[in-house]
């Protein structure tokens, strides 16, 4: 299985930092070879159609925006 991709969206902000770090929580509990990025540039972000950051994307899909997903919350779209 490919590594799956996913995007942190916002500006570096203390809840986007937080987001990112439940999905590498996420990401270890689940054991899976996956891939972080922290996109924080305003025109990126509203090209994927986000308005309300952080925003997570997994494998170029909108799953949350405007709140920080839980670990958990992060779990249930990493499973096949």
């Amino acid at each position: 299985m490919a590594a799956v991709k996913i995007e942190v969206l916002g500006t570096g902000c203390k809840k986007c930092q937080q987001l990112e770090a439940n999905a590498k929580e996420a990401i270890a509990s689940l054991n899976i070879d996956a891939e972080v990025l922290h996109i924080t540039e305003p025109i990126k972000i509203a090209e994927r159609g986000v308005m309300k950051t952080p925003a997570l994307v997994i494998n170029d899909v909108v799953v949350s925006q405007g709140k920080v997903a839980t670990p958990e919350q992060i779990q249930t779209h990493l499973k096949p």
